[in-house]
């Protein structure tokens, strides 16, 4: 497992979850052109880029580059990373046929490459926290999932956060373990829970 600081933006789900399989840290989807539309996930990465850095890592197709250069637009260069995958022909397995432009996209590509690449472009290894990460059981004990209020509670918790409400569990779980230990997050859960 390679553990970065950067939270790494990608296009579509099966892109995520072939970077999850050798990579820990944040690993946002834009869903493609949903990007354009969505404010508050535009806004969410830019604050990403300011607090840790983003790494873009879009498909090598014009699609790719179009959504590259959209969410880089407006982010000072010294918070964002580039990493570009080679121009390799063929189908990703789960597609019926190739892409337009026929190239194989960030799914369609081997672990070993892709990290290969992260490696390469020197990426920075995320500070390890020393006590034990923020779990779903957390979550569920300070009243942010699972409980009858949990829905208002976790919305608290994402404002507080200045994170959008969007954001699911898991990415929430992963953001808190990468940006405080689990004793600032139970004092934070303590302070929106006696509001």
């Amino acid at each position: 497992m390679l553990k970065i600081k950067e939270a790494v933006i990608v296009e579509g789900r099966y892109d995520k979850l072939k970077l999850a399989n050798f990579l820990d840290t944040l690993i946002i989807e834009t869903n493609g052109f949903g990007i354009y539309k969505n404010k508050e996930k535009l806004k969410f990465i830019k604050k990403l880029a300011l607090e840790r850095g983003i790494i873009v890592l879009t498909d090598s197709d014009h699609s790719g580059f179009q959504i590259r250069n959209f969410i880089s637009s407006g982010i000072p260069k010294n918070c964002v990373k580039h990493i570009y995958i080679p121009d390799i022909y063929g189908k990703e397995k789960r597609k019926d046929k190739p892409s337009k432009e026929g190239k194989l996209g960030v799914e369609g590509m081997s672990e070993d490459l892709l990290e290969g690449l992260f490696r390469k472009h020197n990426v920075s290894a995320a500070q390890v926290s020393k006590g034990e990460p923020v779990t779903n059981y957390d979550l569920f004990e300070y009243g942010f999932s699972g409980t009858a209020h949990a829905k208002d509670n976790k919305k608290r918790l994402l404002k507080s956060l200045d994170l959008p409400e969007f954001l699911s569990t898991n990415s929430l779980l992963s953001y808190i373990n990468s940006s405080m230990t689990k004793e600032e997050f139970i004092s934070l859960a303590h302070d929106l829970n006696n509001k």
